[in-house]
């Protein structure tokens, strides 16, 4: 198997290894943010706005991932909708990308750490 992107042994079995990258690990977490009510979209650098803007989805924008020993800790940037309460849905996104993140890959989740980049407001018609 090729080495070009990071990619972490979650088994090693009869019939041969399991890896999981990186950007997957981060694909699930973005993917389980974006679930929870009030998550507006994820926050990125400039090069993932871009990249949206060009209509190529980064399904992994606004996340970072350290794996360290089987054990994930996840920062995540996020845009959040006006009117919700940010500590409650930064309570539900952690818990929904930790839970998200364990049940998929089997590693422990030690920490998930949120930013709120941005707020969005309500587009007038």
């Amino acid at each position: 198997m090729a080495e070009d992107r990071k990619a972490y042994m979650i088994k090693d079995g009869n019939l041969g290894e399991v890896r999981i990258a990186d950007e997957v690990v981060a694909i699930i977490a973005g993917l389980a943010a974006t679930e929870v009510e009030g998550v507006s979209s994820m926050a990125g650098n400039i090069t993932n706005e871009l990249v949206s803007k060009l209509g190529m989805k980064n399904l992994s924008k606004g996340i970072k991932v350290e794996v360290m020993d089987n054990v994930v800790s996840v920062d995540v940037s996020l845009h959040i909708k006006f009117g919700f309460v940010i500590p409650e849905v930064s309570a539900k996104v952690q818990e929904r990308v930790k839970t998200a993140i364990e049940n998929m890959t089997g590693l422990e989740v030690c920490g998930v750490n949120v930013r709120i980049a941005g707020v969005e407001m309500e587009k007038s018609k």
